[in-house]
Formats: C-alpha cells, structure tokens, sequence
C-alpha cells in the first residue's frame, strides 16, 4: 500500500474517520503511534511517518498510543483485486491465528508459494506474515490488560502466545513495559468474572437499527435474540478438534463509535475467534463513505434507496447461516426460520445462559456429518424436503472436508464455484451466500423475488444491466432494495 504524505497528514489534522485504520502514523518526538483520529495534539509534520498497518509502525519502532488505542481501529474492505492475496490471508491469520497450520500451509491453501505470500504480504502491509501476527496478538493481549481484570497468565494464553514468558518477552521488546507494569498503568483491579466486556471499532455513519432488524428478522429462536438495542447468541467454536461453547451479547454505542462486545467466560480461550466473527456478522471492515458515493444516488421514482451507513450483514456461524438459507429456498423468511428452529431444537445442544431466550446451540458441522444415512430421515420429520436435507448434507460434508470454506478469509470467486457444484445450490443461494457467508460486496442475487418486485419485474438481463452501474457494491444495492420493499 502506498502512502500520500501529504493527504495522509491532512487527514490526521482533519481526524477524518474515513481514513480511520487505513492508515497508523508515527511520531518521532514521542516514539507513539496513533490512528488518523487520535485526539492528542496534532504533531508537527516533520515528526510524522505513515504505515499501512499497526505491524509496520511497530517495526518502525514506535509504541502504540494509550489515547486512541491502535487496537481498536477498524479494518479495511477487501475491494482491491491488487491486495487480494494479502488481504485473504491477513484475515485467515487474524481468524484462527495460525493454529493448525504454518507459512506454507496458509500459502498453499491459497495456491500460491510461500515465498509470493511473504512478497505480495509485504507490499501491502509492510512486513512478514508472523511479524503482523505477532502484532495482532500483542494488541489483542492490549486490550485484554486494559478492558479485563484476566491475570495476565491467561491474557497471555488467550492472546495465542502459549506462555506468559512469550508475552513478557515481546511485550518488554515492543512496549518497553511488562504486562504487569502496562496494567498498573491503566489502574484495571485483578476480579473474577464470569464474562468481560470489549470494543471494536467502526467508520461512522452506521445504520444499526436497519442492521438489527434485518438479523431478527432471521433470528432462531434460543439460539439468538434480538431486541431493540441488542444482538445476544449462543455460541459454539471448534479448534484443535475441543469445542468452546458459550454466549455473547453485542451493543452499540454510537457516540464512541464502537461495540461493545460481552462474551461468557468459557469463550476466553477462543477471544479472538469470536471478535473475528463479530467483526464479519456486522461488516465492521466497511467503508460506508466510499459505498455511498457510488449508491447514494439509488433510487426508485421520487424514493431514494441508499441508506447512509447500511451494512451487509454477514454471519457468526456461516454454516448456521447457510443452512437457514438452504431451509429458505422458494419459501418465507418466517417459514425458513421455523424449520431452522426445529433444528436447533432437535439436533442442538441445550446450553445454560444468563438469558432466557437462550438455551441451545445450533447443529455444528461434526453433527450433521455424524447422522447416519438417509439424512432425510432425520431431517423429513422436521418438515425439511429431501432435496434440501441432502443439500446440508453436501455442504456439511464439503466444509469438514476443508473442500469449501465460508467466512473470514475465504476467496469469494473460488467457493462460489465450489458451491455451485454442490447439490440443490443454485444461483440465487450462491448469490446470497456469496452475500452473507463470504462477505463478497459485489454479490447479486437477480433472480431474487423482492429484488425483481422492487424494480418493477424487469426482463433479467435489463435488472442486470442496471445493476452494472452499483458494482462493486451490488450487495448493498441488493439490500437497499429489500429494505425498501419491507418499508412499504
């Protein structure tokens, strides 16, 4: 990523928060680095150096800022084909943390050389692969000393690092701090707790009521719930082959904007994998000033469509999510949720939570595969047709297999060909989960009943030939339309 001197100073003076996580700047005069919209003192110009992430100014030598808290930027949206490669495996990286596989491994999934990985990784973000990793588990063990009162051996394990000697090392390295030295500067009290509380930053303008109503509306019951300010969901995330099962609840607050983002305490382990998710389900990466200017002007006789801030809702579990829109498929969306509730009901595991309307987990992958044969029989008395049981099966099947992959990191052009391969996907539920399961922002389900009624039934090709103009944003488009039809 190159960097404009000047315009990136100019934005730091403006604390314009489009920039906000595109880029960090150093100050000489102080060792710090800080985000575009740090609220600090504007330094002298001279004193600044520019990065294109938080691991290149911590190369550079710089500290992160106690003010702004680097951490807490957002990301970016992978809209640039240049950047893809490096983009696709920064978010691989940043959702498992490299777990089950190393350098070459993660390269090689991406069908490219471990050596052009390193190279293109570089180019984009300024240094090596494990040096952005190391960063990422050091501004995530930041956070942890700052918003948790977690001893810091478990902060230390929760971060990936494997040992509290491996924290202190690098912290000491980085910070010139030990983490408990860092803590005591913060004032945060060591107190059991069976759940913490944490942050994540977004670009303004955010459209959460729009958000969270179309969530609800999808919602299964006991396995979420949302009400007027909240989002709250059981949780099941396997790693290492050891399942971590618990809950969360998600809030806005618009005037830092950042959620806040409270999780039980047996998703400790698993903190990353979780704000990852959390950060996917609510598009958190978007750049809404770059998407209104090109939808800004959508509109339908004298109604303007765009919303300013819409988000493309993606998913905590994308296969939960997938399932639900197999369930979908030339049915309602409240008919589709209640086979969906089924089963969760049936084939879920219950799970105890502080909340009421929350009491199972939906079916993971491992148990859908585990069903014996004809999956129908166990999938027909829920009132699921035997095709679309048979599509679960395939696309269970396919993820356990690490054929297909969904969510974070997955390159949307290669799994929507894996997926349309499979039985019973045709292209509106490839659209629609290139949509929500893969984050692609330039997904348009065409043939889709409420886009085709929004825009008056038009002949396919004219729908599409309209629709070139909103690339590459053609899901935000598609939602634009769906929320005016529900508006009527």
């Amino acid at each position: 990523m190159l960097l404009d001197l000047s315009n990136c100073y100019n934005a730091l003076q403006a604390r314009d928060s489009r920039f906000d996580g595109r880029f960090f700047f150093g100050v000489a005069s102080t060792g710090i680095y800080c985000r575009p919209v740090c609220r600090a003192r504007t330094p002298k110009a001279e004193n600044c150096s520019f990065y294109a992430s938080a691991s290149a100014a911590e190369a550079a030598g710089f500290r992160p800022c106690l003010r702004c808290r680097p951490e807490l930027a957002p990301g970016v949206a992978r809209v640039d084909a240049e950047a893809r490669l490096a983009r696709l495996a920064s978010e691989r990286i940043e959702a498992d943390g490299l777990s089950d596989q190393t350098i070459a491994g993660l390269a090689d999934s991406l069908g490219i050389s471990d050596r052009h990985l390193r190279r293109v990784f570089v180019r984009e973000y300024g240094v090596a692969p494990i040096a952005w990793l190391q960063t990422q588990r050091l501004l995530i063990a930041k956070q942890l000393l700052t918003e948790t009162s977690l001893p810091v051996m478990q902060v230390a394990m929760d971060a990936g690092f494997g040992s509290v000697r491996r924290l202190n090392a690098l912290f000491r390295h980085k910070y010139a701090l030990t983490p408990a030295d860092f803590r005591r500067t913060t004032g945060t009290e060591h107190a059991p707790s069976e759940s913490i509380t944490l942050s994540l930053a977004y670009r303004p303008p955010f459209a959460w009521e729009t958000l969270l109503k179309f969530v609800g509306e999808r919602a299964i019951p006991g396995v979420e719930h949302v009400d007027s300010s909240r989002y709250r969901r059981t949780v099941v995330i396997t790693r290492k082959g050891a399942a971590w099962r618990g809950w969360i609840a998600v809030a806005n607050c618009p005037e830092r904007h950042m959620l806040t983002v409270t999780l039980s305490a047996s998703l400790f382990p698993v903190v990353n994998q979780v704000l990852t998710r959390i950060r996917f389900l609510f598009d958190l990466n978007c750049s809404p000033h770059e998407i209104q200017e090109k939808l800004g002007s959508m509109r339908i006789g004298d109604d303007m469509l765009f919303e300013p801030g819409l988000r493309l809702p993606g998913s905590f579990d994308p296969f939960e999510m997938s399932v639900r829109a197999i369930l979908g498929q030339q049915i309602t969306v409240r008919a589709a949720r209640t086979l969906a509730t089924r089963m969760a009901t049936y084939l879920g595991e219950p799970l105890q939570t502080p909340f009421k309307e929350l009491n199972v987990t939906f079916p993971t992958i491992e148990r859908i595969c585990a069903l014996e044969e004809p999956i129908e029989d166990h999938l027909g008395p829920l009132g699921v047709i035997a095709t679309r049981a048979r599509s679960i099966r395939a696309l269970a099947e396919a993820l356990r297999q690490g054929v297909i992959r969904l969510g974070p990191g997955a390159d949307p052009e290669r799994e929507m060909a894996g997926l349309a391969a499979l039985p019973g996907f045709g292209p509106w539920t490839v659209q629609y989960l290139a949509m929500r399961a893969l984050g692609w922002p330039d997904a348009f389900p065409h043939t889709d009943y409420g886009v085709r009624k929004a825009l008056g039934n038009l002949p396919a090709r004219e729908i599409l030939a309209l629709a070139r103009n909103w690339a590459p944003w053609r899901s935000y488009a598609t939602l634009s339309l769906w929320n005016h039809l529900s508006a009527d």
